[in-house]
């Protein structure tokens, strides 16, 4: 049996399309329903949002260190994360963690050398386009990433915690972003990070003027794959 999955969540849209994914590609995987056990774990994204706000990332790490150890309790074998601002709590997380985790910055890198991306933009929360989470760690890979002006951050920032979170999506948000993909194109990247994973509900490679990297699908699916991965490895 493939190895039992646990979800350290963060915010309901995007944990939730990460989910769905996970069990849409398990049923074309492995047959008609199937799908790895999947846990799952989310405290108040108002207790999330309080830390970021004060920049709070030991406190960022608490809570998902307290997901992590439920999840564990519950049976998981591995974790993985569908919120890409709170890796940046990761530095904390990582040697104290119950589980062994999946990156979301390494599965995006990974699929990005593997389509010959070098040049890459990035949107996401302002917490994660103003830090270093995504350009140090892709740095390692050879990749570039390119981050929008400070205000686009900022309506950015507005889009996705005052529409997307809450389930709202509006035309206006598609074209704006849409329209910062497009500058960034024109500044020579070759392909944009969907950094939040909300964006893919509004974004994807049929809107976008750039290839999109879709951090959502691309972490169900290495979840995916790692949990059966597990499952044949000898023991």
């Amino acid at each position: 049996m493939p190895r039992h999955i646990g979800m350290v969540c963060c915010s309901a849209e995007g944990a939730a399309l990460c989910y769905r994914t996970i069990c849409a590609e398990g049923a074309r995987l492995l047959g008609p329903h199937d799908h790895p056990e999947i846990s799952m774990h989310t405290p108040s994204l108002a207790d999330y949002v309080a830390c970021l706000d004060r920049g709070d990332w030991r406190g960022v790490g608490e809570l998902m260190l307290a997901s992590a150890r439920k999840l564990a309790a519950m049976g998981a074998d591995l974790l993985i994360c569908p919120d890409n601002t709170i890796h940046g709590a990761m530095e904390y997380v990582e040697p104290r963690s119950p589980l062994p985790w999946l990156h979301i910055v390494d599965v995006v890198g990974d699929a990005a050398v593997e389509r010959g991306f070098r040049n890459l933009a990035l949107i996401g929360t302002r917490w994660l386009v103003d830090g270093d989470t995504y350009p140090e760690r892709l740095a390692t890979r050879g990749l570039q990433v390119v981050r929008p002006a400070p205000d686009e951050r900022d309506e950015i920032n507005r889009i996705i915690m005052d529409e997307l979170v809450y389930g709202t999506f509006k035309p206006e948000a598609v074209a704006y972003l849409e329209q910062i993909i497009a500058r960034l194109q024109g500044e020579g990247c070759d392909a944009v990070i969907l950094g939040c994973t909300e964006i893919p509900l509004i974004l994807s490679d049929k809107n976008s003027p750039l290839p999109t990297l879709d951090s959502t699908r691309l972490l169900a699916h290495a979840a995916l794959c790692q949990a059966m991965e597990d499952a044949e490895a000898p023991s």
